[in-house]
């Protein structure tokens, strides 16, 4: 079999529950996604939005940058939770947590979850 290099910014790669690891925008059917994201803007990361996952955990890594990792209060009147993510850093998103991404500078951000498990919510 011949390996080749893979895209990492360029496609999901989906880490499948036997072992088998494959690449596309197609979403796996079981497993894992491991997404990678050249992050300039606000936009690449939906800074606009909060997402939740009921389903599992979510990994965020800032490969190369500086982000901020914001978690929505889990009671009305508590403050956002923040969490500064350099270069090499990651955070564990809890199972259902609504979170969001905030750029401080361009970023290579890495992100781990399960396909088709997300939720979107606009900030207001």
């Amino acid at each position: 079999m011949t390996v080749k290099p893979l895209e990492l910014f360029g496609s999901s790669i989906h880490l499948r529950r036997g072992g088998e690891i494959s690449t596309g925008r197609e979403p796996a059917q079981d497993g894992w996604r491991l997404q990678a994201v050249h992050a300039k803007t606000g936009d690449d990361v939906r800074a606009d939005h909060w997402q939740a996952h009921p389903d599992a955990e979510k990994i965020v890594s800032c490969l190369v940058g500086k982000i901020r990792l914001y978690l929505r209060p889990e009671r009305p009147g508590e403050p956002e939770e923040e969490i500064r993510l350099t270069a090499g850093t990651a955070a564990i998103v809890p199972r259902g947590r609504w979170h969001r991404i905030a750029l401080d500078i361009p970023s290579d951000v890495l992100a781990v979850t399960l396909p088709g498990d997300g939720r979107l919510e606009r900030v207001r």
